[in-house]
């Protein structure tokens, strides 16, 4: 009895210590800082098969705002901060490559957590 009464504080003892290790900072007395503020963009192709394109191409569009707030929970993260076309420069391969048309670029959007 008397083992496993001495076990069991020696567990409660540890647990409370990797909690407080958890939850202090490299010095072990001041809290630890939450990470800032994370947000990604993301490039989609303009014609994924969707059909969102359009309204995330067109400013201001009733569903634009809808449809970039869904993806971004999609992939896990609280809204979006932006969306769009994206520029020239913001995809692989666009500076020597022109494209022909705005509607072909990809897709920006940018998500928040």
């Amino acid at each position: 009895m008397r083992r496993s009464a001495a076990v069991f504080l020696a567990l409660t003892f540890a647990t409370a210590g990797l909690a407080h290790a958890a939850l202090a900072g490299s010095d072990g007395e001041t809290p630890a800082k939450a990470p800032g503020h994370v947000e990604k963009t993301f490039l989609i192709p303009s014609s994924d098969g969707y059909g969102v394109g359009e309204c995330l191409t067109t400013p201001d569009s009733a569903c634009g705002q809808v449809v970039a707030n869904a993806w971004c929970e999609a992939q896990g993260y609280a809204a979006a901060d932006a969306y769009g076309v994206a520029a020239a420069d913001e995809y692989t391969g666009a500076i020597s490559q022109p494209i022909a048309s705005p509607s072909e670029r990809p897709i920006r959007i940018t998500c928040r957590d």
